[in-house]
């Protein structure tokens, strides 16, 4: 299947044939469709107790992870027992994996021989990842080590207009975010006295309920896109507040005496893999029904990204480790297999390879 072969899609005959390619997607969709859970610090995270074939989650949104049997989750830790941590966004989290048991928290449990726990936040950039470990530190009486497989998601979200910043960086629903607290900014306006809440008649009620119901303002229509921001730019800010991150984690585990150790996540073009024609063929159907954050990668794609971004991470974080899974995957006899369901996320196989390779070097 060459590039020319390949058909032009609508947006429906699109989502179908990604359905078709990798049907457990389904599950996920499913999983990021049944909407956000806010929550403070970190903003938001998954839904508590989603079940599915393909991904499950505890009492607290993590997904569950197996050994020997058995699962595990930070919800359902085995008491005393000491547990390493897989710490990242949606690759990490296994998003393409047909089951709990084939996810890379899992596919490490069986090539280390000791429990990991899936601690991974869908969408989530280095700092969330690290606010999520503080809220939960309290949880873990023993810990062996803790795995980032990051950085994809943050240099992705750094491509988010200036005018969708904060204070304190990029991040998944930005636009949302702003969105919604300037309605209720201009819903506040409104109120002629904001304390007489008693007092306000019915048609006033009516009238902010109808502000709230404003037609035609759906930010989930509001195209977005990393047109605004210099690549350059985007690789000092992302690579900084990856190298901030990890400090923060080395200071965070010193209590357990243990030091985190940083992967790159890999990209199917940063490890220059030959594709399949399965992989070919969705790709191209993910092409065709874009969303907000695949738009954001439109310029973080080439592999002339990967280097510039990997070595100035590194430079950062002086005496944390850094690992660079495109460079190990490069080696991998499994490169010419069908690994990724899109661009950034693994299948089964896909999975193993990474839980193989980074065995090793945890």
């Amino acid at each position: 299947m060459n590039s020319t072969d390949l058909p032009v899609l609508t947006h429906r005959e699109a989502v179908l044939d990604v359905y078709r390619y990798t049907p457990q997607i389904k599950d996920y969709d499913r999983f990021m469709h049944c909407g956000a859970r806010w929550l403070p610090y970190t903003m938001y995270f998954h839904e508590k107790n989603f079940v599915s074939d393909a991904i499950n989650t505890d009492m607290l949104g993590f997904r569950f992870a197996h050994f020997c049997g058995r699962r595990y989750s930070v919800a359902e830790l085995p008491y005393g027992a000491p547990v390493s941590l897989l710490v990242g966004g949606s690759t990490a989290l296994g998003v393409g994996a047909c089951s709990d048991e084939a996810t890379l928290a899992s596919r490490l449990a069986v090539e280390t021989g000791e429990i990991w726990l899936n601690f991974a936040g869908r969408g989530f950039n280095a700092m969330q990842e690290l606010i999520m470990f503080l809220m939960h530190q309290g949880k873990f009486s023993r810990i062996n080590r803790v795995a980032l497989l990051s950085g994809v998601n943050t240099l992705a979200l750094e491509g988010i207009p200036e005018e969708f910043s904060s204070d304190h960086g990029r991040y998944y629903y930005s636009f949302e975010f702003q969105h919604y607290m300037n309605l209720f900014n201009e819903d506040m306006k409104r109120k002629k006295n904001s304390f007489n809440v008693i007092g306000q008649s019915r048609a006033s009620v009516l009238s902010r309920l109808k502000f709230w119901e404003r037609p035609g303002e759906n930010p989930a229509d509001r195209v977005i896109d990393d047109s605004t921001v210099t690549l350059d730019e985007r690789i000092e800010r992302a690579a900084a507040q990856i190298a901030k991150a990890l400090r923060q984690w080395a200071l965070l585990l010193a209590d357990f005496k243990i030091r985190p150790i940083f992967f790159l996540q890999p990209l199917s073009y940063w490890c220059e893999k030959e594709m399949t024609r399965e992989e070919r063929g969705v790709f191209h159907a993910i092409d065709s029904c874009p969303n907000n954050f695949y738009r954001l990668f439109s310029k973080v794609l080439g592999k002339e990204v990967h280097q510039p971004f990997f070595e100035a991470i590194r430079c950062k974080t002086n005496d944390i480790v850094c690992h660079d899974m495109n460079q190990l995957l490069r080696s991998s006899p499994s490169m010419k297999e069908t690994l990724f369901v899109d661009r950034v996320h693994f299948n089964d196989l896909g999975n193993a390879e990474l839980g193989r390779l980074m065995a090793p070097l945890v």
